[in-house]
């Protein structure tokens, strides 16, 4: 076996530990990473065993028996969503556009608190295993079906090719591998392949043997990983750029990215102008990362996602569900700090390229900025807790992964299109053989997919952007309005994608976050329509009394509040349209709204008035999907603790968007 790095169209043989130590990486760092390493899977592998004697169950292989306390849920949930995609992709977006991408991760965290208290405690009280389950459950098996379907093509081809290809390509950066190549004979395999399959193994391993129990259990040892040495890189990043003194860095990236030639860059405000920067608009386009779209990434993410909500599901009881919910909103809080700021400082650092010396590598498209950081700034011992760090959020979302992917085909599509009477041996058995199988398919697909990308974060958001508009008026009608049909639910499925396609088609220089935005308010029309003139329904109670009148007061507040918001957004768009050529952000109140996405409050006018129209409706109508149950205010009431964790996010993000406006 020989080592040679290509290119262009020349090779050499190359020493793989010159090149290694080449890259500042000492002997400490690597033993640093390979005791993480042996750790993990020892660790995953101890937590997956049974008891001498017996069989694991569905139930102990896909929810880990139920047993997960807040900390294991809230810790798991962090671990399976922050991977390469965060700490490359969006530290990437965060050196090309700056701290706005950051509002998927703090808007994320008041989402969880929604969904902690409006759609989990439903799922819990169903007893559900699986999402599309549920779909099959509430609607009909052919709505279960297709959904099961969609959600494995997307795990293997999007979720698993995505974390492993860019966890793959920011360790080859950060070892100083780029273009190198192993030779078996006459074969050559590309390093960023050999590390794919590294880290799919890895993964593998404990995950397949455990199930959710081992990847659950390792994640509270990976979040510690993931958030500490996270933090670590930034500190240094900043320490780099402050000459040693790291508030001094953030004081020097803050004032000189603010001011002068870049008082207009938007690499320091959570608002984008589309004036300022047209591209990074078209990323975050203002206003629509707060009341915008950008809700529908995150309800179909953290709510409907099988490997995210999960954890939750698989929590001992809704009290403990909900404060994990809560403990990830917090320590999501955390991730901007982490993984957008160093890209920032990246951005800094090359424009000052002077004040750096004997830097190592280079940036060549934006998704480098972090390994880049990790190899030039991070010191011995910390480059190898650094590593440890990204090696954590790419194997424990890998990890989550398979073990999802194996319950949405082992539960809906084996269990009950194969082998309906199968044994919990059997569905385990069929379990680690399907996550297996989706091992060796991702890493079949991953290099013909995804080589090639600059910006994967952003190309992933859009992409998923086509689904989770239709996912989100399926899913969250379903659980909530009694009357939500199995006809709405099929047409919806159906015209999702189609229209999604056709709004990028007809309106490609609009944001996707506002093009996804109208293809919900469309769907949601057209579902909620066919829900009420759908013949099939049966009769049903209506609520206490003392429910229904708080139904109804809901409905009238919040049906007035959507028309308000519709209202408003229609006369700030034509007066905007109406302003004479000489009018600009600077000089006109009105065209700055419109230069920061003030249309973004048309949607969410939209969802915020069909929350009005299912109230009225579940407190007022006789009529109920055969499906279909009705609602149980006290499902929605709340311990004190979550309440005052709710709080506290809300007043973190309130801080935050003021002082980064």
């Amino acid at each position: 076996m020989n080592f040679v790095q290509q290119f262009g169209e020349t090779m050499r043989s190359i020493d793989l530990g010159a090149a290694i130590g080449a890259s500042g990486f000492k002997t400490i760092d690597l033993v640093i990473l390979v005791i993480y390493l042996v750790v993990l899977v020892g660790l995953g592998l101890f937590l997956g065993r049974t008891k001498k004697g017996e069989e694991k169950s569905a139930n102990d292989y896909f929810l880990a028996g139920n047993t997960l306390t807040w900390w294991a849920v809230g810790a798991s949930l962090i671990a399976a969503n922050i991977s390469a995609e965060q700490f490359i992709g969006m530290s990437g977006t965060g050196f090309r556009d700056g701290i706005a991408t950051a509002a998927y991760e703090i808007m994320a965290a008041i989402t969880l608190v929604v969904i902690g208290k409006f759609l989990l405690p439903v799922m819990l009280k169903r007893k559900i295993f699986t999402i599309p389950q549920f779909l099959r459950e509430r609607y009909s098996d052919g709505v279960g079906l297709a959904f099961s379907i969609l959600w494995l093509f997307l795990y293997v081809f999007v979720n698993l090719t995505s974390v492993a290809w860019l966890g793959a390509l920011a360790i080859e950066q950060i070892l100083g591998l780029q273009g190198v190549f192993i030779t078996f004979g006459e074969t050559m395999i590309s390093m960023r392949m050999v590390i794919v399959v590294f880290l799919f193994l890895i993964a593998g391993i404990y995950s397949i043997y455990g199930g959710l129990a081992s990847v659950a259990w390792t994640d509270v040892m990976q979040v510690v990983f993931l958030v500490g040495g996270g933090l670590i890189t930034a500190f240094f990043a900043l320490k780099a750029a402050g000459d040693g003194a790291a508030m001094e860095g953030l004081r020097n990236v803050y004032t000189t990215l603010t001011t002068g030639e870049y008082a207009n860059d938007t690499h320091f405000h959570l608002v984008i102008q589309k004036s300022h920067n047209p591209e990074a608009f078209a990323n975050v386009p203002g206003l629509v990362a707060l009341v915008g779209a950008l809700w529908l990434t995150n309800l179909g993410y953290w709510g409907f996602n099988q490997y995210i909500i999960q954890k939750g599901l698989a929590a001992k009881s809704i009290n403990e569900a909900q404060k994990g919910l809560i403990f990830a909103g917090l320590l999501k809080l955390l991730i901007p700090f982490i993984v957008v700021l160093p890209g920032v400082c990246a951005f800094y650092m090359t424009k000052h390229a002077d004040q750096f010396t004997m830097l190592q590598g280079s940036i060549n498209v934006a998704d480098d900025a972090y390994p880049w950081l990790i190899r030039n700034f991070a010191p011995p011992v910390v480059k190898g807790l650094s590593f440890a760090a990204l090696a954590a959020a790419i194997i424990s979302s890998l990890a989550s992964m398979f073990n999802s992917t194996s319950t949405l085909f082992t539960m809906d599509i084996y269990k009950k299109y194969i082998n309906p009477k199968a044994s919990d041996k059997n569905l385990v058995n069929t379990g680690r053989l399907t996550s297996l199988v989706a091992l060796v398919i991702a890493a079949v697909a991953v290099k013909p997919l995804l080589g090639g990308l600059d910006q994967a974060f952003q190309y992933i958001q859009e992409y998923s952007g086509f689904i989770y508009p239709g996912i989100v008026v399926v899913f969250g009608l379903g659980l909530l309005w009694k009357r939500a049909s199995n006809k709405a639910a099929v047409w919806s499925a159906i015209a999702t994608i189609p229209l999604g396609v056709l709004f990028k088609l007809t309106m490609p220089e609009v944001a996707f976050q506002l093009r996804a935005g109208y293809v919900f308010m469309i769907l949601v029309t057209m579902f909620i329509i066919i829900s009420l003139i759908d013949k099939k329904f049966i009769s049903c109670e209506l609520p206490e009394e003392k429910d229904r009148k708080t139904m109804i007061k809901w409905a009238k507040i919040l049906g007035g509040a959507g028309v308000f918001f519709i209202f408003i957004a229609a006369v700030v768009t034509i007066w905007g349209a109406c302003l004479p050529a000489t009018a600009t952000p600077e000089t006109s109140f009105i065209a700055y709204l419109n230069d920061i996405g003030f249309q973004a409050f048309f949607f969410f006018g939209a969802i915020v008035g069909c929350n009005a129209v299912w109230l009225w409706s579940d407190a007022n109508d006789k009529k109920i999907d055969p499906k279909g149950h009705s609602l149980d205010l006290k499902l929605f009431e709340t311990s004190k603790e979550y309440a005052w964790g709710a709080l506290a996010i809300g007043i973190i993000i309130v801080v935050l968007y003021v002082a980064l406006w």
